[in-house]
């Protein structure tokens, strides 16, 4: 049973830090929606002993942009970004990084770190590259750098609006991707180191990226020169070859595992249409499928069940209605059968006792009591005699 999330925002925003120095590096997984959000927080399995999980959840706007059945090319706008966020954060409760794009133009920029932060964000990355921004792995796309300058900038008025130590701005590095050299990576990051970024995320999408790995192998060196070091960010789409482990034995603080929750659920859904359409029935496709019932507990909606049974315990008591008495004024038959507004006393009680949602009704005759006879077809009455 999927239990309610207790943890505040303010919580949640410095437990990235906190679980980077528990467990030497972060691995993060990608979600799209409040379900994805839910797998990759429950996500558990033992290796050699060890148990080992996600330490937080990546915010795509790749996975966000085609969830939506959109590319990502800077389309979806900060409201609609915000929106899929909450729906993430409401229903799990460890830490996460949103990717920002390019953050737009600095007033943008401000204006959703302090939203992003007030949620309990522990994180944005923002790219080095001019809006309207293109897809890093789309190799045909071309890949437009911003000014440096003008980049760290916006990295310091980010920090500038930051009310805790804990929010991170971390800076992306799109050197590697726009074909302009590992010299340009290293003056980028040290101009955004210099303007007060809390990591650095060098991108590469090639299979075997030995310019990202020889920047990592003089990242100490640099900071060391610098006087701070941010987290060092890895995202293995491309290079995935290399383990977690691997990635953090060289130096990375924080690896991203950025759609792959994405790509797998395209492919499975993609598997049970075809399925459908080839066989003209969805029996085949049920081994496929999750069962509902595994959904139902994954969401919560076996709490919300547990809940109506309970009630319906409740409902299921009987309602008792003394009927058996008589009037000589008004009527020489049982009282609750006197009209009253076109209608007698009983029917107005029993009206009142199924809009309560109340089922189970015993009435007590006695005088007349065969005047009752005409209820005895509504099998949610019974009668008791005197």
């Amino acid at each position: 049973m999927n239990q309610p999330v207790h943890v505040t925002p303010g919580q949640r925003l410095g437990a990235l830090k906190r679980a980077i120095a528990d467990n030497g590096f972060a691995r993060i997984m990608e979600a799209h929606s409040g379900l994805s959000g839910i797998i990759g927080e429950r996500a558990q399995v033992v290796v050699d002993g060890e148990t080992l999980e996600f330490d937080g959840l990546w915010e795509s706007s790749l996975t966000d942009s085609a969830t939506k059945g959109l590319p990502d090319a800077s389309i979806i706008g900060n409201e609609s970004r915000l929106h899929t966020i909450d729906e993430i954060l409401h229903v799990t409760s460890k830490p996460m990084i949103v990717d920002g794009d390019t953050g737009g133009e600095i007033p943008q920029f401000e204006y959703f770190v302090q939203h992003l932060e007030r949620k309990g964000v522990s994180a944005v990355i923002i790219e080095d590259k001019v809006f309207p921004k293109r897809n890093s792995l789309d190799a045909a796309a071309s890949q437009a750098l911003d000014d440096p300058v003008k980049f760290a900038g916006k990295i310091t008025a980010g920090k500038r609006v930051a009310l805790t130590e804990d929010f991170m701005i971390i800076a992306r590095l799109e050197s590697l991707i726009a074909g302009t050299g590992l010299a340009d990576a290293r003056h980028r990051a040290e101009l955004y180191i210099d303007a007060g970024t809390d990591g650095i995320m060098i991108h590469s999408n090639r299979r075997d990226p030995d310019d990202l790995f020889e920047f990592v192998s003089g990242y100490d060196a640099m900071c060391e020169r610098m006087g701070r070091r941010p987290l060092l960010v890895a995202v293995p789409t491309t290079y995935n070859q290399h383990s977690d482990r691997e990635l953090a034995s060289l130096g990375f603080d924080i690896i991203i595992h950025a759609n792959q929750q994405l790509r797998s659920s395209h492919r499975a859904m993609n598997g049970v249409v075809q399925s459908i359409l080839e066989t003209g029935s969805s029996w085949q496709a049920d081994e496929l499928s999750t069962s509902t019932k595994e959904i139902f507990s994954l969401v919560g909606h076996d709490r919300i069940t547990a809940t109506d049974r309970e009630r319906s315990e409740a409902l299921r008591l009987p309602v008792i209605i003394p009927a058996a008495g008589r009037d000589e004024v008004f009527s020489e038959g049982p009282k609750s059968l006197i009209p009253v507004a076109g209608k007698p006393i009983l029917e107005h009680q029993l009206e009142s006792i199924r809009k309560a949602g109340l089922k189970r009704t015993v009435i007590v005759r006695g005088h007349e009591g065969g005047q009752f006879d005409t209820y005895a077809t509504d099998e949610n009455l019974s009668f008791s005699d005197n």
